[in-house]
């Protein structure tokens, strides 16, 4: 009875991923030169073939992406609606739109460190949760304050899913294909933006749709409010059918768990109605080795014990990421990302979310919304002027709606030519047109040009935001991939609450200076870009 156990262990390290033995191979070869000798992570991955188990990855990532985006602009399109239940003053409505930003910075680095630690798809589905339930309370809020911290919490949510997401989507892509599969998963983005858009055009605006919850009227905006908390609700529960990434896993020493995943998706691959093929790898090339499932998991009175050494563990090994990203080699192209994160989320989320304010101003004033307003007082304009409705008309959310829309050339751009030309180029590229594009704002006269100079931006900008994606998750090695999106993004966080607090203030009485600043802050990424290596074709590290 004392060989038993002995002898269970040898089989089970002699049984790959689907659970066959393979009794040929030699157990007692020493565990160093077994792993030196096994797949890499792109021999492991190109053997799994590119089919099933890719597209419904896409379908989830994509749209817990598309909900990210959905839960950061929803705030855009309730501002003009909900001024007056909420008595929001100009300033209020720049706290609100940036709000969400100061969760997502702190969200982006514990959560993303996580990821790094805890795995990939725990995690995302355990941001996406927070996004959604919090989300859905603040559309119940009755005052200001209590709206802007749920809104908070809510983004706490958001900024772990964004990086994350790219993390787990972009290890399971072969290196021939992961350029293009980013950026149509950026893509996924602009779908969140039309999808709140359209929510908006369609809800908002219906009156009827409100109903009495004891002393507070449900509006038709808190209804928008909401819906939009579906999409991060049900891609948590879209995940619960995905692996964790198997390059994690590789990353973890947990070949057989990594073996088993490939497997799972080589099976899914390969199966169109026949027996598919057996998974060729059966060793993989693993970084560390971690103890048996009993020690990882132990039980009993030292359980507890275990637990807390794990999470302190967990959390000296996120200062010392942290610490490894700022040294050399890679201390140059984080400082390089932190400066284009910011320039362009300063741009970006700085204009784009009050995008739908200034066309309910030219609707109500004409003119360019930089033009002194005769409704205030040297040109600031009231809470509630007298000819101003507390439901803006259909005309400021369908022009909304096609801001939107105009994303999709440019998501069209950078999906066919990302693998071509590389990140990097389309990155430098998109900011300094952006930041030209931006300047040419300052000069609208009419609603029209508005919503042009708006719809050139878009189409602009959102190639820079799929390079980002794209470059983000290739220029990182894998145990420091989360953590870096996840500063990164919160260096974003940071300008974006900037840039929504600039144009809340200045917006009045100073539009063309938040103005310049996007346009300068633009050029300025665009410029900083140049100095990033080319990551076109390169493995993941």
């Amino acid at each position: 009875m004392a060989d038993v156990e002995p002898e269970r262990e040898r089989l089970l390290d002699e049984e790959d991923a689907t659970g066959t033995i393979f009794p040929g191979e030699n157990s007692g070869q020493d565990s160093v030169q077994r792993r030196q000798e096994g797949a890499t992570y792109e021999e492991a991955i190109a053997a799994t073939g590119y089919g099933r188990f890719q597209y419904f990855l896409l379908f989830a990532c994509g749209w817990a992406n598309a909900s990210d985006a959905i839960e950061i602009l929803c705030v855009s399109f309730l501002l003009p609606s909900a001024t007056c239940d909420l008595k929001l003053t100009t300033s209020d409505k720049g706290w609100l739109s940036g709000v969400i930003f100061a969760g997502m910075m702190i969200g982006g680095y514990v959560w993303g460190a996580l990821a790094d630690v805890q795995g990939r798809r725990k995690v995302l589905m355990l941001s996406l949760l927070v996004n959604g339930l919090f989300g859905l309370a603040s559309s119940m809020a009755n005052s200001f304050l209590l709206f802007l911290f749920f809104r908070f919490l809510s983004g706490v949510g958001v900024g772990g899913s964004i990086p994350v997401v790219f993390a787990y989507y972009c290890e399971f892509q072969p290196k021939s294909k992961r350029g293009t599969m980013l950026s149509v998963l950026a893509a996924s983005w602009m779908f969140g933006n039309i999808i709140a858009a359209g929510l908006a055009w369609l809800v908002i605006p219906r009156t009827y749709l409100q109903f009495s919850m004891g002393a507070m009227t449900y509006d038709s905006w808190r209804v928008f409010v909401a819906l939009c908390t579906i999409p991060s609700l049900t891609a948590a529960l879209l995940l619960t059918c995905m692996p964790e990434s198997p390059k994690f896993l590789m990353e973890m020493g947990r070949e057989k768990e990594a073996l088993r995943v490939l497997s799972h998706v080589h099976k899914m691959n390969t199966a169109n109605g026949k027996t598919p093929r057996q998974y060729s790898i059966r060793q993989l090339e693993v970084t560390t080795k971690k103890d048996d499932d009993k020690a990882r998991h132990p039980r009993g009175k030292n359980a507890w014990r275990v637990r807390c050494a794990e999470i302190g563990t967990t959390f000296r090994v996120i200062g010392s990421q942290t610490v490894e990203l700022m040294k050399p080699p890679l201390t140059s192209r984080t400082v390089v990302m932190l400066v284009i994160f910011f320039s362009v989320c300063f741009g970006y989320y700085g204009l784009w979310l009050w995008l739908p304010e200034l066309f309910k101003r030219i609707d109500l004033y004409g003119g360019s919304p930089c033009l002194k307003s005769p409704a205030g007082i040297n040109g600031s304009i009231p809470v509630t002027p007298a000819n101003e409705s507390c439901i803006p008309s259909e005309d400021v959310y369908f022009e909304g709606f096609l801001t939107a829309i105009s994303n999709l050339p440019g998501n069209i751009f950078a999906t066919v030519l990302m693998h071509k030309l590389g990140a990097k180029i389309l990155l430098s590229g998109s900011l300094v047109f952006s930041g030209v594009s931006v300047f040419f704002f300052w000069f609208v006269s009419s609603k029209t040009q508005s919503l042009i100079a708006s719809c050139a931006f878009g189409g602009i900008s959102v190639i820079a935001f799929n390079s980002l994606d794209v470059l983000g998750a290739e220029l990182y090695p894998t145990h420091l991939r989360s953590t870096a999106m996840g500063i990164q993004t919160g260096m974003g966080r940071i300008a974006a609450i900037l840039g929504n607090v600039v144009f809340g203030l200045l917006v009045d009485t100073h539009c063309a200076i938040p103005l310049l600043m996007v346009a300068g802050l633009l050029v300025i990424g665009g410029l900083a870009a140049i100095k990033l290596p080319n990551t076109k074709g390169m493995e993941l590290h």
